[in-house]
């Protein structure tokens, strides 16, 4: 009886994790589509409107399906919207403008850490130390990948600007698993996903006024490491995969894991993200970060492998019985 009842765990951690890594591969590509379109001309910002409202378009339908999610859920709906949709994209943008690429990254993925923190230290639960292990080897070898020692000149509101990404990317990880306990009146993932970057697409529509945006730009080529690319390419990628995809993907695994787990296995993002750069862009990789990449990995076995199954009596921050946040009935 034992044996029958953790196989379908194992399955569903499995599972989970299959769909985190997709999420980060996804997300991951997101930089090398992205990143041709702004050396064409078009503004950050704008890429990310672009990127947000787009895909608040295709989830549309998705929407109005679950539309019984704005008077059960509004809470939950205007936090995912404005945290893990607008709130991580706008700061980390916002960071890049003050402080080097590399040093914004570094300080954004501190979000696993401080998901344990918030575990720990505010909701008062135990977390395993191969948990906390995994997360500090997380955190270290992504400091090898971005070569964190290469931006020396800090800038004191470039990193409120990046810690404020951070504590978004926590919203993230936190609302993804609201109410994943609560059964058939979980909400689902697909119309939080769908109504968050409606709400994303909102905020960002302010901040970025896309009416100055340069529109011809998407009617041309990009370059990519010098192979020109259409510019729609480019977009449809962007929205469809690193978007639509990586969100669904993100959210689903994160009701399959839980927040901490699925944070230290996103760190594997910033890993992807420059492999497809050094691939697709020409950007190669130095020892050191080949090195973090190894180590990012290791630590986000590490942290996954510690996860009990679902009903143990395990510290809950390795994915034990109770989960955050999720009380039926409570509004995030």
């Amino acid at each position: 009886m034992r044996t029958s009842e953790s196989s379908p765990s194992r399955h569903g951690r499995g599972m989970g994790l299959g769909l985190a890594l997709l999420s980060a591969v996804a997300f991951g590509g997101s930089g090398v589509a992205a990143k041709p379109l702004i050396e064409a001309g078009l503004d950050p910002l704008h890429v990310v409107w672009l990127r947000v409202t787009g895909a608040a378009l295709v989830m549309l339908p998705l929407a109005v399906r679950h539309r019984s999610l704005l008077r059960r859920r509004p809470g939950l709906l205007a936090g995912f919207g404005l945290l893990a949709v607008a709130g991580v994209q706008a700061f980390y943008f916002a960071a890049l403008s003050r402080i080097p690429v590399g040093v914004a990254l570094l300080i954004e993925y501190l979000a696993p850490a401080l998901v344990l923190g918030w575990v720990r230290f505010v909701q008062r639960r135990p977390v395993t130390r191969a948990a906390a292990v995994g997360v500090v080897l997380a955190v270290g070898g992504l400091a090898c990948v971005v070569e964190v020692w290469s931006g020396l000149g800090f800038d004191a509101l470039g990193l409120l600007l990046a810690l404020g990404a951070a504590c978004c990317q926590v919203g993230y990880f936190v609302l993804s698993d609201q109410g994943s306990d609560a059964g058939d009146q979980a909400p689902d993932p697909l119309g939080v996903i769908a109504y968050g970057l409606l709400v994303g697409a909102a905020v960002l529509t302010v901040v970025a006024r896309p009416w100055t945006m340069d529109w011809s730009v998407l009617t041309g080529t990009a370059r990519m490491d010098g192979t020109p690319v259409a510019a729609v390419v480019l977009l449809a990628w962007i929205v469809l995969v690193a978007t639509v995809v990586a969100y669904v993907t993100g959210v689903v695994s994160v009701r399959r894991l839980s927040p901490q787990v699925a944070g230290v296995v996103a760190c594997l993002e910033a890993v992807i993200a420059t492999v497809l750069a050094w691939v697709l862009l020409g950007e190669h990789l130095s020892a050191p970060q080949i090195a973090g990449g190894v180590i990012v990995l290791v630590g986000a076995f590490i942290a996954q492998s510690s996860t009990p199954a679902k009903g143990s009596e395990r510290p809950v921050a390795s994915g034990g019985p109770e989960r955050e946040l999720s009380t039926p009935g409570t509004a995030a």
